[in-house]
């Protein structure tokens, strides 16, 4: 009996929508999708009007790009949004009336209480709560990468503060930031004026510490999101977080310097053996021979590097950390598929 049932779960397959699909992250689950062959029965794209006509390769063939409407879910089991926080506050939930369990990867739902915000490899079991609203929500990029990391070591020291600087790639911001670097940089290489339009400054040999707009304490949206989601992901409001999120001239890949301060001691050593061994995690620590996490080796892939793992010299119970993962896979992308097999294979029948 169990392995008749083995053989339906193998052998089902979905209706998946890709909304905002031909945006860079809606590019990469397209990919993704494909790459660890998501049992895929429809695939249908979604995107704005500007993208009509379109169309995009999936398991070799193309697929047309529809425009985004209020009968977009008819028959549709799995939505994957990437196309803003607006449109998801909008066409989620008409998605979810329509029978279409969501996967968001906005800002729109994740500090809602009865929506939950999920890694896979930190808290999969709140998946099981999308049947209050069919919503679950994908995390900030930057919190994902770094929570993926502090996870193991909060379950055997117990984290008490965690003090983060982010150095996030432009493509955390989307295809145009991306083109903008690019022109900026041929620009001031052919001694010409660069041109900011995406950033309110330069972001071509330069870096702004500033993503996201300033709330009345100072710090600016992307930061608190990092210690908003933080708690809520870890299940713990007593750990205290700090950010300073910077966007720097990469095209793709963030990265983050993170200090810890743990409950229970906690050694370099230890740390390294606790992350080498947990989901998802790539330990790159060898300061003798130069090695350690770095932006362009990431790109591509799907773990999270962990490296320049050391304590801190100025408390008893602190670790340095430097983390860094593709912010449109990792970050995006995939965890939003991670989060759609989980549902599928333990969730949808």
């Amino acid at each position: 009996m169990n392995y008749l049932r083995r053989i339906d779960w193998i052998m089902r397959s979905y209706n998946v929508a890709v909304v905002g699909a031909t945006g860079a992250v809606g590019n990469e689950m397209i990919s993704i999708l494909e790459e660890r062959n998501f049992p895929v029965k429809t695939l249908t794209l979604l995107a704005s009007e500007r993208s009509l006509g379109k169309e995009l390769e999936f398991r070799g063939k193309k697929h047309p790009v529809k425009v985004l409407g209020e009968h977009s879910f008819e028959g549709v089991e799995i939505g994957l949004f990437s196309a803003g926080g607006s449109i998801s506050q909008k066409f989620a939930p008409i998605a979810a009336a329509a029978g279409c369990v969501v996967i968001d990867n906005t800002s729109a739902f994740r500090y809602e209480p009865d929506i939950p915000l999920v890694i896979p490899e930190v808290n999969p079991e709140k998946i099981a709560e999308y049947r209050r609203r069919g919503i679950i929500a994908n995390p900030n990029c930057s919190t994902i990468q770094m929570v993926v990391v502090l996870k193991p070591i909060h379950d055997v020291a117990r984290i008490k503060r965690v003090v983060v600087s982010t150095y996030q790639s432009v493509s955390g911001t989307g295809k145009k930031a991306m083109e903008e670097l690019a022109e900026q940089t041929r620009a001031i290489m052919n001694f010409q004026d660069p041109v900011a339009k995406v950033y309110p400054y330069q972001i071509a040999f330069n870096c702004l510490p500033h993503i996201d707009v300033f709330l009345e304490n100072g710090y600016t949206k992307e930061e608190m999101k990092m210690v908003w989601e933080t708690q809520k992901i870890m299940g713990d409001d007593s750990i205290a977080v700090t950010a300073t999120t910077i966007r720097v001239p990469v095209f793709r890949a963030h990265s983050e310097s993170v200090n810890i301060e743990t409950e229970k001691k906690i050694t370099a050593k230890e740390a390294k053996e606790v992350l080498s061994r947990a989901p998802g995690i790539v330990v790159v620590d060898n300061p003798g021979k130069r090695e350690y996490p770095l932006a362009i080796h990431a790109v591509g892939k799907d773990e999270t590097f962990v490296g320049r793992i050391r304590e801190d010299t100025s408390i008893v119970n602190g670790l340095n950390l430097w983390i860094v993962s593709d912010n449109l896979r990792k970050g995006a992308a995939l965890n939003a598929v991670q989060i759609a097999e989980i549902l599928f294979r333990d969730y949808l029948k």
